[in-house]
């Protein structure tokens, strides 16, 4: 049985030139869906099987975990920063070293999950309070250059899909399913 890539199972972010309202309902509908998809790919996970990478040279389930609220709480709050300025440069974080850092490399990830379910019941309901039009305001990533809400809705809903297929790839693999 072949088995999908280790680092994007479900294939690279394809970011969108345009974002239409059926699409863009079905981009806050995945957003909202991870901390459940995310919760069901973790629940019976031994600290074994959390302590181990998805990948050779990755990093572990528990540190993906951990991961999604670190990234999805500083989404929340470039598209609060975009929803309410105009266009605002927004502060990058290095991702790889919040990875490393003691309480994600060994902390409970039941803390993380309850994070996640919070922040993503907020964010939702942030999303969906806005009209349309207010989906073409942007913020600035100092690397990645103009985002805007609707750019930033595709990549976080995939972003979510994206890490929790790493898990459960990793779980096929290992034949823990």
């Amino acid at each position: 049985m072949s088995h999908p890539d280790p680092i994007y199972p479900i294939g690279k972010h394809l970011p969108p030139m345009a974002v239409s309202a059926a699409e863009r309902a079905s981009f806050v509908a995945q957003i909202a869906a991870v901390p459940a998809e995310l919760r069901a790919a973790v629940e019976r996970m031994s600290p074994g099987r959390l302590d181990t990478p998805y990948r050779p040279g990755g990093w572990t389930v528990r540190q993906v975990v951990h991961h999604i609220p670190d990234s999805h709480v500083n989404a929340y709050v470039r598209f609060k920063l975009a929803a309410t300025e105009d266009e605002p440069t927004i502060r990058p974080y290095n991702e790889g070293l919040w990875a490393e850092l003691p309480e994600a490399k060994t902390g409970p990830i039941d803390l993380s999950l309850a994070l996640l379910d919070a922040l993503h019941e907020r964010w939702v309901a942030a999303i969906r309070a806005l009209p349309a039009a207010s989906f073409d305001r942007a913020f600035r990533h100092p690397d990645l250059g103009v985002m805007s809400l609707n750019q930033q809705l595709a990549l976080y809903a995939w972003h979510g899909r994206h890490h929790t297929a790493q898990i459960t790839a990793l779980a096929a693999r290992m034949g823990w399913t």
